[in-house]
């Protein structure tokens, strides 16, 4: 008896797991709900799906076993299997399903009556389970080559090396046996291609060979006419049927060559769906093969004419029945190739033809690349047609895309084809980041082309360098699908040239993501834009953009190249304040934290002195002028308040050598800019660095200047109340305030008395009740016990100037682990001391 249900939701009845209606029609929207009820609808099944436990899915499994065993192959039985399909594959975690239920999809899956739908989500559900030891699946198991395909797959995902290579070898025989070429061939190419990415040497060479020469004759001997329609069986229908016509152009033109993917007929043969299945696996089998994958033999017999005239003239000309079978693919893959090159010229009807002419440029372009590396004498036959392609495409921006392919060809073959890579590449890093920046799937294909090809720049290496402002622009844009790339790719672009403005950009990365938007809403057509958050109006903004005073900052934050002098942006700040909380903005925002972690961490491995000197005061400069974007100044100021004592310590002279910039700092720190991380991290590297023994320049007077605006700014954090604009002052900042005051005053003795009052001052502070309501007593209690500590050590000037003044030998790590070392026992002294002072103890 069935049970009414809502469509979309799950319904539990008795023993069984069921719901009406199936996946996909419950996912499906409703009346004009659109994208948004889509998403909704598969997030509650998947959620749904998930909460499914161990005994209900048990029961469900009995209910489908019941269906495979009683054969009933019904809308039932589809339904049901689609249902545990998505419950095995809504979770991370394998799911367990009953032995008798495991049995029965293969069962059902090597069954030669079954409807292939179920096949397939039987497949689907056996390979959700993978690895599994409960298969009893083998090849010989599969009646048709469908069906072997479907069990290959389902083997192949259990990731066995063995059971990859036995695979392999039952879809070659298959594939070499002389049977006619039926529907079932088609099913097997993937399966091959598979094996091959998964165990490059599963298949034997004599095999590959085998392969290799079947392939060519599928890449160029396909059929030129369409395939026959399929009669109808109906009263009207007769023997005397059209003949099929020949497949055209994506023009519509008679096709008067060989047909390839770019084909267009309304049906198709065999052996044209096997044409495209081999160039759909082509460059991955070329790649696999390798150069010397035909053998010494083919070698030897083409030794005397390769790298001549001769050898290019004699290639061309020769019987492709005499060549070996790794040649003859390469052969017929070459002409494959440039027959796609003539066919994209062409101008499609459609829209789908026109989108798959630019992956076929592509794709072409890249197995003509591994041609010409595998055997040079192909070159001289395929860089004129690459040439003129470059050419034509240069101006068409539909097809850029097919520049990256382009570029790689002929950084690869440039020097030997004579041709400038310097060109190739100038126009690569200046035009497409600035024209194309929001294009997310040329973004991706940019950066891991960068990435793939540093070694190929060699003297370019400094073009990719000075390209960083333009790259940027994809970072800005698509900042969480390009994050980890630039992470990998900074080490590359930074160096010390650039790594001033670099950083200076990074900060300003959300600023470069407004801009961006700003410009693509000012100089596109509405049906050009890319997608934004419409919620977001700037009319304001677009003003600003066309005030000829704001230009000069607006150009240069959208430069193409390193320019070498840097700009104070404040002003563009305040003019794109407006989409600030656009999301790709607050998108980019999260990312900027990572990226200048990496970079630091680039920058570090071969910063000079005078380097670390200035990103340090770039670190002081930019700390309060950062666009102002939800959380962004928090995050990075963490970031840069972990820096800045690095670079002190890369560089320990810094603190004197920016002394007037580091007072003017701490001077005009106050109010809400007295609680951040920054000021932490450069009070500590004050009291750290500021030491004679750190620079030979430091002067007393130097240090007594510290003294005071150090003692003027911890007065004003403990005496201001917190307020709304006015945040509590966190006890961090108080004590290290205290602490650096008293590594000064060890080091200018005539300090001491100072310090020592302000230290009373601060533990009797700390005691009063009047701050209680104000701080933590946690809070006060960090507090009055580093004032006491301090206090202990200032009785005693020279043990204080040891501790807190160590010398370089002394700072080493084994001096704090070895008990034998001087540190331990001056301080194991001082204590001793100190216990017997009992009016010197806290309390």
């Amino acid at each position: 008896m069935r049970h009414a249900a809502r469509p979309g939701s799950w319904r539990r009845c008795g023993h069984c797991f069921a719901s009406r209606p199936c996946l996909e029609r419950a996912a499906r929207p409703q009346g004009g709900g659109g994208g948004g009820m889509l998403a909704t609808g598969t997030e509650s099944l998947l959620r749904q799906a998930r909460e499914v436990g161990a005994e209900e899915l048990g029961r469900f499994c009995a209910r489908v076993s019941a269906l495979l065993q009683a054969e009933d192959w019904g809308p039932d039985a589809l339904d049901a299997l689609r249902r545990l399909f998505l419950i095995v594959a809504a979770t991370k975690y394998s799911r367990r399903l009953e032995p008798t239920c495991v049995a029965l999809l293969q069962t059902t899956l090597c069954s030669p009556r079954c409807p292939e739908r179920l096949q397939l989500l039987c497949a689907a559900v056996l390979r959700e389970m993978a690895p599994s030891d409960s298969l009893s699946l083998s090849c010989d198991h599969a009646p048709s080559s469908r069906q072997l395909g479907l069990v290959a797959s389902v083997l192949l995902a259990q990731g066995d090396p063995q059971q990859v290579r036995t695979v392999g070898q039952c879809v070659i025989k298959v594939l070499e046996s002389r049977q006619p070429e039926g529907p079932s061939l088609t099913y097997l190419l993937p399966v091959v291609s598979k094996v091959t990415s998964l165990a490059p040497d599963a298949l034997p060479e004599e095999q590959t060979k085998a392969l290799s020469k079947r392939l060519g004759d599928w890449l160029r001997y396909a059929s030129v006419q369409q395939g026959a329609a399929h009669a109808s069986g109906g009263f009207f229908s007769t023997p005397r049927a059209r003949q099929p016509g020949p497949v055209t152009e994506v023009d519509g033109t008679v096709a008067t060559d060989f047909f390839t993917v770019l084909s267009t007929g309304q049906r198709f043969t065999e052996d044209q769906r096997l044409n495209v299945q081999a160039f759909s696996m082509l460059r991955a089998w070329l790649l696999q093969g390798g150069p010397a994958r035909p053998g010494a033999a083919d070698a030897d017999d083409r030794s005397e004419l390769e790298g001549s005239t001769v050898s290019v003239l004699s290639a061309a000309s020769a019987a492709s029945h005499l060549l070996p079978p790794a040649e003859w693919l390469r052969e017929k893959a070459l002409e494959y190739c440039q027959r796609l090159l003539e066919q994209s010229g062409r101008r499609a009807l459609r829209k789908a033809d026109s989108d798959l002419q630019k992956a076929c440029l592509v794709e072409a372009v890249l197995v003509l690349d591994v041609l010409c590396r595998q055997d040079p004498s192909f070159l001289y036959r395929a860089l004129p047609c690459v040439r003129a392609l470059r050419t034509r495409l240069c101006g068409d921006t539909a097809c850029v895309r097919a520049l990256l392919p382009i570029a790689q060809f002929f950084l690869h073959h440039g020097e030997a084809a004579a041709v400038d890579a310097d060109a190739v590449c100038q126009h690569l890093f200046t035009r497409i980041p600035s024209e194309h920046f929001h294009s997310p799937m040329l973004a991706f294909e940019f950066v891991q082309f960068c990435r793939d090809h540093l070694v190929l720049f060699g003297s370019n290496l400094d073009l990719l360098r000075t390209s960083f402002p333009n790259l940027f622009k994809f970072l800005a844009w698509s900042s969480p699908a390009l994050t980890s790339g630039f992470v990998a790719l900074l080490p590359v672009l930074v160096d010390a040239g650039t790594a001033v403005e670099m950083l200076h950009l990074l900060l300003d990365l959300p600023s470069l993501t407004a801009a961006l938007d700003l410009q693509l809403r000012a100089s596109q057509a509405a049906s050009e834009r890319p997608l934004w958050d419409v919620s977001v109006r700037a009319p304001g903004c677009l003003e600003a953009l066309r005030d000829p005073q704001a230009q000069g900052l607006f150009q240069h934050l959208l430069r193409a190249k390193a320019s070498g002098t840097v700009e104070r942006l404040t002003p563009l700040h305040q003019l794109l304040q407006p989409l600030a909380s656009c999301a790709r903005v607050l998108q980019c925002a999260q990312a900027v934290p990572t990226l200048l972690r990496a970079f630091f961490a680039a920058v570090t491995q071969f910063a000079s002195g005078a380097l670390a000197s200035q990103l340090a005061l770039l670190l002081l400069e930019r700390s309060d002028s950062l666009f102002q974007v939800e959380g962004y100044e928090a995050d990075v100021h963490r970031v840069l308040s972990s820096q800045f004592p690095a670079l002190c310590k890369l560089h320990p002279p810094l603190v004197v050598e920016r002394a007037k910039e580091l007072l003017e700092f701490v001077g005009s720190l106050g109010g809400p800019r007295s609680t951040g991380h920054m000021l932490t991290s450069v009070v500590w590297a004050i009291g750290e660095y500021l030491s004679v023994s750190w620079d030979r320049r430091c002067s007393a007077e130097q240090i007594s200047r510290f003294f005071e605006a150090l003692e003027a700014l911890l007065f004003e954090v403990t005496q201001s109340r917190p307020s709304a604009a006015l945040p509590k002052c966190p006890p961090q900042v108080i004590t290290v305030l205290m602490t650096t005051l008293t590594k000064l005053a060890s080091r200018s003795q005539d300090l001491i008395p100072r310090v020592s009052l302000l230290l009373s001052k601060m533990r009797t502070l700390a005691q009063s009740p009047a701050v209680g309501p104000v701080h933590g007593e946690d809070d006060l209690g960090a507090v009055r016990t580093r004032a006491t500590e301090l206090l202990n050590l200032l009785k005693m000037p020279s043990v204080a100037q040891f501790v807190l003044t160590p010398s370089v030998e002394v700072s080493q790590p084994r001096y704090h682990r070895d008990c034998n070392t001087a540190l331990p026992l001056a301080l194991d002294m001082v204590s001793r001391l100190l216990e017997r002072e009992a009016g010197l103890l806290p309390g």
